[in-house]
């Protein structure tokens, strides 16, 4: 058995950086759907409820990808499984541009790129960052996925004029590009899956001989934390279907706005260059917001976190439904600020609660079955907005409904309790000697 020893602090932080990195490219290449969407319309005339259905195959392929992809994560780490992933994607894109059927753009776009990027996304980096560290869990795993912002804020842009001069179909072989010479190589060289792999401890775990701050005394539930949580075992529980329910309605507020905001925003009278910097505004305001809500999650509790996330989300839909009527630049950027800043550092607690909750051996293969709940909702998300305005010709229904889902998510995420079965670092005094 190899004897673990206090994780160096740049070790773990390696790993956030490839993280960030493969989020910043992998997380866009998804959502540059968006971007997409109005040309595609453009050419060939397909109902929006349709082509908006590409995205939601990819997420109900992504779903039948995701507990095995828990499974695998679990024995093959993400050295092996996130390089699978950048092959699907890059091949979705590649074919993509022989599109000349709804079908054929719901296997390329939907199927494989849709499907293939749960590998490097929220989901895939959520299966292995949490193990990495435990005082600054929520800090980490923000700090990881704020490179989804800049991302955003470099790639879209670019993006964007790339389609005005040259077509969509040149941004797809863009994309592949970028995928196949930068982030794969860099994720064939990703350290291990857990830093028990390497002989090392959890930055902030307690180790032999060691001065983590955190330790088994962050336990507040002993009777909880002394299971080995299985799926079934977990299955039998209601904090896994509370977690189940609020990620289903989070995601399905996060992806309607996602797939059906740059097209919902050339409706309103913004001209395309305005909707596409919007786009990548929202990912800049998410560097901010997915930091920033990480670290504070450490500091006073997940559910908090979760909560103001929620609430961004909710800002952000109704200032939506004011801006056909006031489609002023401050409601615009209203809009994209409480979405990006707010409503995206769900993410940084996205995979930190269920951890808290199912922490052991098993985790990847839990954490991948409740993300069937995420994906349906993200599947449900687009594809409803846009048959609600096929059959409607207006997108208020569907913000309202996205209102309804914030306020079921965060009541759910509060109803799961993760702050009942383990402290924050931020809370481990007053927490655990309530408990006693």
């Amino acid at each position: 058995m190899i004897e673990k020893r206090r994780l160096p602090f740049f070790y773990g932080w390696v790993v956030v950086a490839v993280a960030f990195v493969t989020m910043g490219i992998g997380v866009n290449t998804r959502t540059a759907f968006s971007l997409l969407f109005p040309p595609i319309l453009a050419e060939f005339g397909w109902d929006r409820a349709v082509t908006a259905g590409a995205f939601s195959v990819g997420f109900l392929v992504a779903t039948a990808y995701v507990p095995f992809l828990g499974m695998a994560m679990d024995r093959y780490g993400p050295r092996v499984m996130i390089p699978i992933g950048i092959v699907i994607t890059s091949l979705g894109l590649a074919l993509a541009p022989l599109t000349s059927r709804p079908w054929h753009l719901h296997v390329t776009l939907g199927a494989l790129v849709g499907g293939g990027s749960i590998f490097m996304t929220y989901i895939g980096h959520s299966l292995f960052l949490p193990h990495w560290f435990v005082r600054r869990r929520g800090l980490a795993i923000g700090v990881a996925f704020s490179g989804v912002g800049i991302g955003s804020i470099v790639l879209f842009p670019w993006l964007g004029r790339l389609i005005a001069a040259s077509g969509w179909r040149a941004a797809c072989w863009a994309l592949v590009i970028l995928l196949l010479v930068v982030l794969l190589p860099l994720n064939l060289t990703l350290p291990r899956r857990r830093p028990e792999d390497v002989g090392l401890a959890a930055d902030g775990d307690a180790v032999p001989g060691g001065t983590g701050r955190v330790s088994a005394d962050n336990v507040v539930d002993r009777a909880w934390t002394s299971v080995d949580w299985t799926l079934g075992r977990a299955m039998r529980t209601a904090r896994f279907w509370w977690l189940f329910v609020g990620f289903f309605a989070a995601l399905a507020a996060w992806y309607m706005v996602q797939a059906h905001q740059t097209k919902y925003l050339l409706d309103v009278g913004f001209d395309r260059e305005r909707a596409a910097l919007a786009l990548g505004v929202v990912g800049l305001a998410g560097i901010v917001g997915q930091i920033a809500l990480g670290w504070l999650s450490d500091r006073v509790g997940r559910e908090w976190a979760w909560t103001l996330g929620g609430l961004g989300f909710a800002v952000c839909y109704a200032t939506l439904l004011l801006l056909p009527t006031h489609p002023s630049a401050g409601l615009l950027y209203l809009m994209v600020t409480s979405q990006g800043l707010l409503g995206y550092g769900l993410a940084s607690v996205f995979g930190a609660i269920p951890a808290e909750i199912f922490q052991g051996r098993r985790y990847g293969t839990i954490f991948g079955t409740l993300n069937l709940g995420a994906n349906a909702g993200a599947a449900f998300g687009p594809w409803v907005a846009g048959a609600i305005y096929d059959r409607t010709g207006t997108y208020t229904p569907a913000w309202l409904l996205a209102i309804g889902a914030c306020a079921l998510s965060i009541a759910a995420i509060w109803l799961a309790a993760p702050r009942r079965v383990r402290a924050v670092a931020g809370r481990v005094k007053s927490d655990v000697a309530a408990a006693r």
